[in-house]
C-alpha cells in the first residue's frame, strides 16, 4: 500500500482519536490520523489538562493564604496571572509533544490537515497550504469532537465575553465576572477566579447548580461555594448583555424579575455542540440526531466502515469516555473476541473545583425513579482522621445500593481528592461488586478512602466512626 492507503483513518487527534489510532497500530493495522489543529484535541490543549494546571495554582495560592492554620508563616502572598497562565500552557505543550512521540513510536502517520469524508472509504485532506489529497481506508473513525455552544445575544467576543479558551489565557485578572452555566466547565472557572480573589456570580437556568449531580451533593457544593463568597443564582437566565468599554451589564431574569449585574468579564459555559458540519457526512449514509452522529454499541454508523467516537457521538462528553470508545471500536474492527460494549453507567464524572465533586452511576432520585428499592450510606469528611489532618474537614461520601441484590448502583462524593477516590467505586461497579464484598475489603488507615468503606457500612447500619 502507498502512503495514501491505510487500514484505518482517524479524523481528529483528540483523546478519542489518538488513542484509537495507537491501539489500531498496536493491533497491526496501518493507521493514519488527520488533525486540523493540535494533537490532543480540546482536552489537552484547551480543556482537561490546562484547566487542572490553573486550578492547581489556585489551590496552592489558597493553601499559602491559610498557612497559619498549619503552623506556618507566609506573608504578602500574591500571584502573577501571566506566570500562572504560562505554567498551564507549558503543561499542555509538554503533554501534546508526548502524544506526537507516542504516535511516531507506534508508526501512525499523522496528517496536519483538515479531513472530510468523500464517501464510504475515502477521506479528502486539505493541508495548511490549501493543497488537497485523497486518502483511502477500509475503516474510517470520525473523532471530530465538539465546540462551545453559543446562544443568540450571548455570543462570545473574545474580550468581554469569554468562552473556555479566553478564560484559560486571560490577559488580565478581572475583579469581577459572571459565569453562565454551572456544569463542570462553568464551576471550575468560577472556582479558579474566586480563589484568586475575583467577585464571581454564577447563573444557572436549572433549579440547582451542577444539575447532573446528586441533589444532596449539589446542595453541599452550593453551600461551600457561597461560603467562599460566590454569588449563585439558580432558576435564572441571562436574557441580555450590554457590552461597555471594559465591562458588561448582565440582565438576569429570576422568577419574572430582572436584575442588572455589571462585571468586568463574562464566561459563557452553556454546553457544547458536536462538530458534525463540513466533514462530508452528506457523502455517506451516516445519520445524525439532535446534532450528533448516531452510533451502535461498537461506535458503528449507518455507513458500513465508518464509525464515530467521543463528543461527536454524544454524551457523556468526557475525554475518558472518548478514549474507551476508541479502543472498543478498534478492537471490534480487529476481530478480538473479548470486546464488550461500553457501559455508560460505569463512567465516572469529575469536577475539579474547590471542593472537588466526583460521581458514578445513578443519583438517589434517578435510582428511585428507575424503580429500585435502595439503601443509602453517607459518611462525612469530619469523621475521617486523614481529612482533619489535611485541613479538609468538609465533604461527604454517599453510596447507593440495590436493597434486593446489594449491587452498588451509585456513588457521589464532594471534598478533597474525591476525583482520585471515585475510581475505587468505578472498579467496584465493573466487577459487579456487592455491599458484602466492599465491607470485607480492608482499607488502609489513615486515608481518605476509609470514608468509602464507612459509607458502605453506613448504608447497612454498620458505620463505626459516625
Amino acid at each position: 500500500m502507498s502512503e495514501k492507503n491505510f487500514d484505518i483513518i482517524v479524523i481528529g487527534g483528540g483523546p478519542g482519536g489518538y488513542v484509537a489510532a495507537i491501539r489500531a497500530a498496536q493491533l497491526g493495522m496501518k493507521t493514519a490520523v488527520v488533525e486540523a489543529n493540535h494533537l490532543g484535541g480540546i482536552c489537552l490543549n484547551w480543556g482537561c489538562i490546562p484547566t487542572k494546571a490553573l486550578l492547581r495554582s489556585a489551590e496552592v495560592f489558597h493553601l499559602m493564604n491559610h498557612a497559619d492554620s498549619f503552623g506556618l508563616k507566609a506573608e504578602n502572598i500574591s500571584f502573577d496571572i501571566k506566570k500562572v497562565v504560562e505554567r498551564s500552557r507549558g503543561v499542555s505543550k509538554q503533554l501534546v509533544g508526548g502524544i506526537g512521540h507516542l504516535l511516531k513510536k507506534n508508526k501512525v502517520t499523522v496528517f496536519d490537515a483538515y479531513g472530510r469524508l468523500l464517501g464510504k472509504s475515502q477521506v479528502e485532506i486539505e493541508k495548511k497550504d490549501k493543497t488537497k489529497e485523497t486518502l483511502t481506508a477500509k475503516h474510517i473513525i470520525v473523532a471530530t469532537g465538539a465546540r462551545a455552544r453559543v446562544f443568540p445575544g450571548l455570543e462570545p467576543d473574545g474580550k468581554l465575553v469569554w468562552t473556555y479558551r479566553e478564560a484559560m489565557v486571560p490577559d488580565m485578572m478581572p475583579k469581577s465576572l459572571l459565569v453562565i452555566g454551572s456544569g463542570a466547565i462553568g464551576i471550575e472557572f468560577a472556582s479558579f477566579y474566586r480563589t484568586l480573589g475575583a467577585e464571581v456570580t454564577v447563573v444557572e437556568v436549572m433549579d440547582r447548580i451542577m444539575p447532573v449531580e446528586d441533589e444532596e451533593i449539589s446542595a453541599l457544593a452550593r453551600k461551600s461555594f457561597e461560603k467562599q463568597g460566590m454569588k449563585i443564582l439558580t432558576a435564572s437566565k441571562v436574557v441580555k448583555l450590554e457590552r461597555g468599554t471594559n465591562s458588561v451589564t448582565c440582565h438576569v431574569e429570576t422568577a419574572g424579575k430582572v436584575e442588572k449585574i455589571t462585571v468586568e468579564r463574562v464566561i459563557a459555559a452553556v454546553g457544547i455542540v458536536a462538530n458534525i458540519e463540513n466533514i462530508g457526512l452528506e457523502n455517506t449514509k451516516v445519520k445524525t440526531d439532535k446534532g450528533q452522529i448516531v452510533t451502535g454499541q461498537y461506535s458503528e454508523t449507518d455507513e458500513a466502515g465508518i464509525y464515530a467516537i467521543g463528543d461527536v457521538a454524544g454524551a457523556p462528553w468526557l475525554a475518558h469516555k472518548a478514549s474507551h470508545e476508541g479502543i472498543i471500536c478498534v478492537e471490534k474492527i480487529a476481530g478480538l473476541k473479548d470486546v464488550h460494549p461500553l457501559d455508560k453507567s460505569g463512567i465516572p464524572g469529575c469536577t475539579y473545583a474547590h471542593p472537588q465533586v466526583a460521581s458514578i452511576g445513578l443519583t438517589e432520585a434517578k435510582a428511585k425513579a428507575a424503580g429500585y428499592e435502595i439503601k443509602v450510606g453517607r459518611f462525612p469528611f469530619m469523621g475521617n482522621g486523614k481529612a482533619i489532618a489535611l485541613g479538609e474537614p468538609e465533604g461527604l461520601v454517599k453510596t447507593i445500593f440495590d436493597a434486593k441484590t446489594g449491587a452498588l448502583i451509585g456513588a457521589h462524593m464532594i471534598g478533597a481528592e474525591v476525583t482520585e477516590m471515585i475510581q475505587g467505586f468505578a472498579i467496584g461497579k465493573t466487577l459487579e461488586t456487592t455491599e458484602a464484598e466492599l465491607m470485607h475489603t480492608v482499607f488502609p488507615h489513615p486515608t481518605l478512602s476509609e470514608m468509602m468503606h464507612e459509607s458502605v457500612l453506613s448504608a447497612y447500619g454498620k458505620a463505626i466512626h459516625f
